[in-house]
């Protein structure tokens, strides 16, 4: 187990109220995870556990954390509720009964107001990522949403900062909550830091050469602003180096899209705001570089640990420039221990590096709705589609339609099986995204 699960376990497991402090990647979700799951009567298809998310990101990382979680329990009923898909469907979902929802405070509350969501039997409610949800304005909702919510239930807070405002949450709607607080660092022998002095004109060619210096394989890239994203995505781009970026302009499809060709491997690079970063899913991140500072060091610890994680070696690599100097010193005070600088001349000038992703994303027009499986997927590319089993990577199926990673080499094999070959007895539509 990870530290913040086994010291909020054994809270969780006896029904108590919890307030937990975690960075991103602890492993919190296993732990309300499991709480859930242990006290739902699953004879019963009501509304047991309600999670609050910033973002519909995030609430799908959990949805798949918590369907992993419950693979070996019978008739789990979960739900998505989020903004950016339409309310009809979900609403019918809800009709059928289910026994966990995960969604974001607006589209929660919109469920609510109508009657298609009902709490009367609600045991379980968890805040995940709480400190963010207040960043993003969802204050208000919360406490409406609180009216619904019966007294009598167990309260699970977690977030990644404890802020006067999380305090002021806890104290309304907890009843006498242990408070856990998991140290806010990363080990050294884990992620090497290296921040770079430079001045303000040399950001640029800067962030180029650590892409050649350390010849990275895959990358997120932090920015403070949307512009910025998109103006350092399309840098990239331009000095061959594959890269997406992702912020709060791109619409909810726009935004699945490139989470997932990251998570799959199809895209080298994310450009991203911290904001639009919740949710990211990726087991092995070899670097994460701040193109920017962030302007408090506790998102500084947030950002890096999206790298070194499971046991991983990771990078992380910090611009600064003369302005920012002053973020450094908090830095510093935050880790108690002097950060390691060094200049650009020091970084050596590979004017041949160029980063392209090993494999490429098709869609297919059927998913859930259509019974589709992974397991079909795969045995119909390896079957009579002819492919290597490992030129197949990360499958993603959704109500409906579903994502393949595929080997670069392998695409138009894979394209070719879907325009004239069947799975599950059937022909589907599909294309490269």
């Amino acid at each position: 187990m990870t530290p913040i699960q086994a010291q909020s376990l054994p809270t969780v497991l006896n029904g108590k109220d919890l307030i937990a402090q975690a960075r991103t990647g602890s492993g919190k979700t296993a732990v309300f995870g499991i709480g859930i799951l242990e006290r739902i009567e699953f004879s019963k298809r009501d509304v047991q556990a309600m999670v609050l998310c910033p973002t519909r990101e995030l609430a799908d990382q959990v949805n798949g954390e918590l369907r992993r979680l419950a693979r070996a329990v019978a008739n789990v009923k979960l739900v998505t509720l989020c903004g950016g898909k339409p309310f009809g469907p979900q609403k019918v979902s809800l009709q059928h009964g289910t026994h966990i929802v995960v969604g974001t405070p607006g589209r929660l509350l919109d469920h609510l107001k109508r009657g298609t969501l009902r709490l009367s039997a609600l045991q379980t409610l968890v805040f995940d990522e709480a400190d963010r949800m207040l960043d993003m304005g969802f204050a208000d909702s919360i406490t409406e949403i609180m009216e619904f919510v019966p007294r009598r239930r167990q309260t699970l807070l977690f977030s990644a900062t404890f802020p006067p405002e999380i305090r002021a949450i806890s104290a309304t709607f907890q009843k006498n909550p242990s408070e856990i607080t998991v140290e806010d660092k990363h080990d050294s022998d884990t992620i090497d830091q290296l921040f770079y002095e430079v001045n303000r004109h040399e950001r640029n060619k800067t962030l180029l050469a650590l892409f050649g210096h350390y010849q990275l394989t895959s990358a997120l890239v932090f920015c403070q602003t949307k512009v910025d994203c998109d103006k350092v995505a399309a840098l990239l781009r331009e000095n061959d180096i594959q890269a997406l970026a992702i912020h709060g302009d791109l619409d909810q499809r726009e935004r699945d899209r490139v989470l997932l060709q990251f998570a799959n491997g199809s895209c080298s690079v994310l450009v991203a705001t911290d904001v639009a970063a919740r949710g990211l899913d990726v087991k092995s991140l070899p670097a994460v570089i701040n193109y920017e500072l962030p302007r408090d060091p506790q998102t500084y610890v947030h950002r890096i640990g999206r790298t070194g994680r499971a046991g991983a070696s990771g990078l992380a690599l910090s611009i600064v420039t003369t302005s920012e100097q002053g973020r450094l010193n908090d830095i510093e005070a935050y880790l108690t221990e002097p950060c390691i600088c060094d200049v650009y001349a020091s970084l050596d000038q590979n004017p041949g590096y160029t980063l392209s992703a090993p494999m490429v994303t098709i869609e297919i027009n059927a998913g859930r709705k259509q019974k589709l499986r992974p397991g079909d997927i795969l045995g119909g590319l390896t079957g009579s589609g002819g492919l290597a089993g490992d030129a197949i990577g990360k499958i993603n199926v959704f109500d409906m339609n579903s994502f393949v990673a595929i080997e670069k080499s392998a695409a138009k094999s894979a394209l070719a099986f879907f325009s004239n070959g069947k799975v599950k007895g059937r022909s589907f539509k599909a294309r490269r995204i």
